[in-house]
């Protein structure tokens, strides 16, 4: 299955809402052990609470090792592609440690009663 993100989302890909309509288009073919591609030609602006929900979630259901194997990410510039590695690696580091979970949720907590 390939996904054309331009076509999907649009040039900027920077918002968890759509970040989340990409998680929700693959998660399902990914459980199955399909091949998604997810094309990002076009697509000029992006950010990590994208990447975040497109496919950091992904590893709350999805082994790590699985991911990568059936997950391909084509026309991602150097920059996009350092981002989407380093949300996998934060992402299967949370879902894949509870103590650590925990802690990150405890900064978390604290900092959204600091800001409220």
């Amino acid at each position: 299955m390939k996904i054309s993100i331009k076509d999907k989302i649009g040039p900027r890909c920077i918002i968890k809402e759509d970040g989340q309509k990409v998680y929700d288009a693959i998660f399902e073919p990914l459980s199955r052990g399909e091949n998604i591609t997810l094309d990002f030609a076009g697509v000029t602006q992006f950010a990590s609470p994208f990447f975040n929900f497109a496919v950091g979630q992904l590893l709350k259901d999805v082994r790590e090792n699985d991911l990568r194997r059936l997950l391909h990410i084509d026309n991602l510039n150097e920059t996009g592609k350092l981002v989407v590695e380093r949300v996998i690696e934060n992402a299967a580091k949370y879902h894949g440690d509870k103590d650590y979970r925990k802690i990150v949720d405890d900064i978390l907590e604290q900092q959204a009663k600091e800001n409220a």
